[in-house]
């Protein structure tokens, strides 16, 4: 009895090798987490993966259905399936309005601007890296500027400037009234002038890629070339242009898929002339969801396709380089009498396209009537009292509605900076522990997406997601599409931080049990503190200055931002919309300048990085 009691009660045999499995599992899941970039680097790809794959994924089914908000049409059911926005975008009689002309619109302004940007910025690039041009340090310092400065400012200041009394609002600009000289029509509205201020906004991101290149090239090439009895125009076209081919390529991709998600321009300058970011806009404001969809899906594949050429053209850029060592003996081609009026003209263009918007934006809104100096007020600015002239509108020191965006804008711009430049520096420091690992090329990829995707489409597909989930009104949503925009910028910053740091740094460390945030906290940031505050000032920036990735979403009174106010009072209230113009751009670059002396951390640093 006592032995059957016995029996029972022994617990039954397990397996050795099932339970030792088990134990060798457990211990390498342990060791595997215990590392904290393995830790990073799988908790970014799970939300990396839904933050970015789902949006899409959410864009594209609702091109097939009806939601509540859409404009139903005979034969549509709420909730039901339907082919009829593809249909009616690429298959109706509606479809070359609706669709294939302002195609042709956008790409049409988008090669032309990138031709644009590259001769203007690919030819000062030059001149400061190879000739004996006059005042180098002054001129490279402010054509930048109009890099820094949103791409609406050149358009508003381009309206500014040429405007006719003839044409559009009726009244003259800073041109036409000062001087009585009169520009065509079609040099002050269409897809030209959309086309030449896009070229004249990234031209400086020209000069940065392009003149990079010179800068850094082998003079020992050109030095060999000249021994040999060779021309300057053969060794430019035999050695310098191959050399800097795979930057200029870069550029007119970058630029073109820039341009191609454009809206704040061709909205301000089009004339009539539709592209595909304007109609996107009016389709989803007059609640044709799918079509509006369509078109940002349709973007998004082309903003991929064009970028992903770009990846694949600058991975051949070891063809055009050398491994020797590099000459610091750079042979200048001398302009002779030529380099002071080439300097002059250069300056006197950097000023037109960087201080003179400033100028007419502080003049326009002080003016009585838009574009007559002759009588000046302050009223746009310090008003207490609404006026007719005004539709109701106080001075924008004193409309409340201003106040409410500029905090609206600041705060987002600073959660967004805080959220994408926090993960970026986890990204940055995962994927270069990691480096060449899957998950870390995953995660590198999945962070550097939203890059690839234009703002408008990519704010479409946060559209989507939002109004199926119930927040397309909300603040809430705004962070979330800001932080995944924006941290591309602030994970190629943290990655190059990361790769300029020594592994034995850190190793040290480990060996003395120093925990890993007290690592990160005391040695790695206080080591590259300045790329790190870089990758925090590149989002707060661009956020401030952002119209075409909110303008979709920023419609209600709790998520105002001040581009969006800027937007609607642009065509109606000019002299309050200059004068908030001049209050974004001054507030973006005091809060860049401040950083810059506080923390010697600027934007070209976090760009850099890339």
């Amino acid at each position: 009895m006592s032995a059957s009691v016995d029996a029972s009660a022994t617990p039954p045999m397990q397996n050795p090798k099932k339970i030792s499995a088990l134990h060798r599992f457990w211990n390498s899941f342990v060791r595997y987490f215990s590392q904290p970039a393995n830790l990073i680097l799988v908790l970014m790809a799970i939300a990396l993966l839904f933050f970015t794959i789902y949006p899409l994924v959410s864009l594209l089914r609702s091109t097939f259905s009806v939601s509540i908000s859409e404009i139903v049409f005979p034969g549509v059911q709420l909730g039901k399936p339907t082919t009829l926005w593809w249909q009616r975008i690429f298959a109706s009689d509606m479809s070359t309005i609706y669709f294939w002309r302002p195609l042709g619109n956008s790409l049409y302004m988008s090669v032309l601007a990138s031709l644009i940007a590259i001769l203007y910025g690919g030819i000062v690039a030059f001149l400061i890296t190879r000739t004996n041009l006059k005042g180098k340090k002054f001129l490279s310092s402010i054509f930048v500027f109009p890099y820094i400065m949103p791409s609406w400012t050149l358009a508003t200041f381009w309206q500014n400037f040429f405007q006719n009394p003839s044409i559009g609002t009726g009244r003259g600009g800073m041109l036409y009234n000062l001087f009585h000289i009169s520009v065509p029509s079609g040099m002050v509205y269409g897809i030209v002038p959309c086309a030449i201020v896009l070229g004249l906004h990234y031209a400086p991101f020209a000069y940065i890629l392009i003149g990079g290149t010179l800068r850094n090239m082998d003079a020992n090439l050109e030095e060999a070339a000249t021994i040999l009895k060779a021309s300057r125009w053969k060794i430019t076209r035999k050695i310098t242009i191959p050399i800097v081919m795979p930057a200029i390529l870069s550029t007119f991709l970058l630029v073109f898929a820039s341009s191609m998600s454009a809206y704040a321009v061709p909205q301000y300058l089009g004339g009539g002339n539709y592209v595909l970011t304007t109609y996107m806009k009016q389709f989803l404001n007059n609640g044709y969801l799918g079509q509006g969809y369509i078109i940002a899906v349709v973007m998004i594949i082309l903003g991929v396709a064009i970028l992903l050429a770009n990846q694949w053209f600058t991975g051949k850029r070891k063809n055009f380089t050398t491994v020797s060592g590099k000459s610091g003996q750079v042979s200048y081609i001398n302009l002779r009498g030529w380099k002071y009026p080439i300097s002059i003209l250069l300056v006197l263009l950097s000023l037109f396209t960087s201080v003179l918007p400033l100028i007419t934006f502080a003049l326009e809104s002080v003016c009585v009537r838009s574009g007559d100096y002759s009588e000046l007020t302050l009223q746009y600015w310090i008003s207490n009292t609404p006026t007719d002239a005004q539709n109701g509108l106080r001075g924008i020191f004193r409309e409340p509605q201003v106040w409410t965006s500029f905090w609206h804008s600041l705060l987002l711009s600073f959660l967004c900076a805080l959220v994408a430049g926090t993960l970026g520096i986890l990204v940055g420091y995962a994927v270069a522990k990691k480096r060449g690992m899957f998950l870390a090329n995953l995660v590198d990829n999945l962070a550097f997406l939203p890059y690839l995707m234009p703002s408008m489409a990519l704010g479409a597909a946060f559209l989507s997601i939002g109004t199926s989930w119930g927040i397309s009104n909300s603040f809430f949503l705004l962070v979330l599409v800001g932080s995944i925009k924006y941290l591309p910028f602030a994970s190629r910053s943290g990655i190059s931080a990361m790769l300029q740091l020594s592994g034995e740094i850190e190793e040290s460390a480990v060996i003395e049990n120093v925990p890993w945030w007290k690592r990160m906290a005391r040695i790695i940031v206080p080591i590259q503190r300045t790329t790190f505050i870089s990758g925090y000032t590149l989002p707060f920036t661009s956020c401030m200055r952002e119209l075409s990735l909110f303008v979709l979403l920023a419609t209600s009174r709790n998520t105002r931002l001040l581009t969006s106010l800027l937007d609607d009072w642009m065509q109606w209230w000019p002299q309050s919309a200059n004068a908030l113009n001049l209050l974004i751009i001054v507030t973006v670059l005091v809060v860049n300048f401040a950083i810059n002396k506080l923390t010697g951390a600027s934007i070209d640093k976090g760009v850099g990085g890339k």
